[in-house]
C-alpha cells in the first residue's frame, strides 16, 4: 500500500503560518570572520545564495512525488505517540579497541583528583612515596578521601566518575573523555536533532546512530507534519532504554539535550535526564581550537575526518526548506535536510571514536 502525505493538521497550518518569522540568523558576507566569532547563528552571502537555488531545483526535480518514491525503504513508524516516518542506513565505521589498564592507571596517579590536593602538595607527596591514590589510603590527612576516590573509581559508573573528575578538572579533560571507554561500543547513542528554531518550537527531525554488529546504525524519525512529534520523541527516547547508555552529541549540552527535554516537558513525557552525556564540541575545542579556525562539526570532519559535503544545506536554514515542504506539499526539500542530519550523525560518531583513540587507544 502505498503511504501519501498526510493531510495537513490544524498543528502544522498554525506553524505554517508563522514561518515567515522564525528567520533566527544572520546572512553575512563571505570572509566577515568577526561575526563568526561570536555565533553559529550565521550564514555565508554564498551559502545562503547557494541554498536558495537549490531549493528551487529540488521543488523542479521532486514535483509530484510522494515519500516513498523521494525516500526509498522508508517506512511509516507507529508507537503509542503517534506515527512518524522511519529511514534508517548502516555505515562503515572503526571503533578504536580502548585500553582500560592504561586509562585506569593514569587516574589513579592522578592525586589532586582528592579534594585539598593541588599539583605543589600532589609533587611534594609523590616525593615521599605516595605514586598512585592507592598508597594516599595509608596517608594519615587523606586517607579517607583517597578511599572514598578509588571507591567512586572501581565501581565503574561512568557518570559518577565524569563527575569526580569534573568536579576536579576540566569538563573537557582526557580523564573525563576516558570515562567513556567504560561503556561497550553498543551502549553508545549519538544523537542529533533539526528543529524549527533555537528554542520551544517543535523538532522535525531525530537522528539516532548506535552500532550494531560492528557498524554504524543510523535511523531517522521523520515528521511529516508538525502533529507526529510526539511519536518522533517517544521512538528516539526508546533507544535509552538498554541497560548502559550513553549519549553522544556535537554541542548538545547547550542545544539538543535541553531542547529534547523541553519538548518531552510540552507533551508531559518527562526528560532526557541521568545519562552519561559526551559533548564532541568541547574535547574538540580542547584538540584542536589551536590548530582550526573553526570548529563547526562541518569543519572538523572536513578536516580531521577528511569528509566533503556537497548538496548540503545550513542547519540554519532548515526551518525554511521545511516550511517550503509544508507549503507545497513536494518532498523535495527534505531531501537535504535528511542528508545534512544523516551526515551529522554518521560524522559526530567517527569524531568521537578519532578523539577516543587518540586519548586512550590501544592500536
Amino acid at each position: 500500500m502505498s503511504l501519501i502525505h498526510p493531510p495537513q493538521s490544524r498543528i502544522g497550518g498554525l506553524w505554517q503560518q508563522r514561518m515567515d518569522t522564525l528567520r533566527e540568523y544572520e546572512v553575512v558576507r563571505d570572509g566577515n570572520v568577526f561575526a563568526t566569532s561570536f555565533s553559529n547563528n550565521f550564514v555565508f552571502l554564498s551559502e545562503y545564495d547557494e541554498a536558495r537555488h537549490y531549493l528551487r531545483d529540488l521543488l523542479q526535480r521532486y514535483d509530484g512525488c510522494n515519500f516513498e518514491a523521494v525516500f526509498d525503504g522508508g517506512r511509516e513508524y507507529e508507537n503509542a505517540g503517534g506515527a512518524c516516518y522511519l529511514l534508517e542506513t548502516r555505515n562503515s565505521i572503526d571503533c578504536p579497541i580502548f585500553d582500560q589498564d592504561r586509562y585506569q592507571a593514569a587516574v589513579l596517579a592522578d592525586l589532586t583528583l582528592v579534594h585539598g590536593i593541588g599539583k605543589a602538595t600532589e609533587r611534594r607527596l609523590k616525593i615521599r612515596g605516595y605514586r598512585t591514590l592507592n598508597d594516599l589510603m595509608e596517608h594519615p590527612k587523606f586517607r579517607t578521601s583517597a578511599r572514598q576516590v578509588t571507591e567512586c573509581i572501581s565501581a565503574g559508573n561512568s557518570g559518577e566518575i565524569m563527575d569526580l573528575i569534573g568536579n576536579r578538572h576540566a569538563k573537557s579533560h582526557p580523564y573525563v573523555l576516558g570515562t567513556a571507554g567504560l561503556h561497550e561500543p553498543e551502549d553508545y547513542v549519538f544523537l542529533d536533532i533539526e528543529t524549527l528554531g533555537l528554542f520551544s518550537r517543535p523538532i522535525i527531525l531525530f537522528g539516532v546512530g548506535f552500532i550494531e554488529r560492528g557498524q554504524l546504525v543510523v535511523r531517522q524519525y521523520l515528521l511529516r507534519d508538525i502533529s507526529e512529534e510526539p511519536a518522533a520523541l517517544l521512538a528516539t527516547m526508546e533507544h535509552f532504554a538498554s541497560n548502559h547508555p550513553a549519549l553522544v552529541t556535537f554541542n548538545g549540552k547547550a542545544f539538543d539535550a535541553p531542547y529534547i527535554s523541553d519538548r518531552l516537558g510540552y507533551y508531559g513525557m518527562g526528560a532526557l535526564t541521568g545519562i552519561p552525556h559526551f559533548d564532541v564540541l568541547h574535547f574538540s575545542r580542547r584538540r584542536w581550537k589551536k590548530e582550526l579556525s573553526s570548529l563547526r562539526l562541518s569543519a572538523l570532519e572536513n578536516r580531521v575526518l577528511g569528509v566533503h559535503r556537497d548538496n548540503d544545506v545550513p542547519g540554519q536554514m532548515v526551518p525554511e526548506f521545511f516550511e517550503t515542504y509544508l507549503r507545497t506539499g513536494n518532498c523535495g526539500p527534505l531531501v537535504p535536510i535528511v542528508g545534512h542530519n544523516r551526515q551529522d550523525v554518521v560524522s559526530l560518531a567517527r569524531l568521537f571514536f578519532h578523539l577516543m583513540g587518540d586519548v586512550y587507544g590501544n592500536c
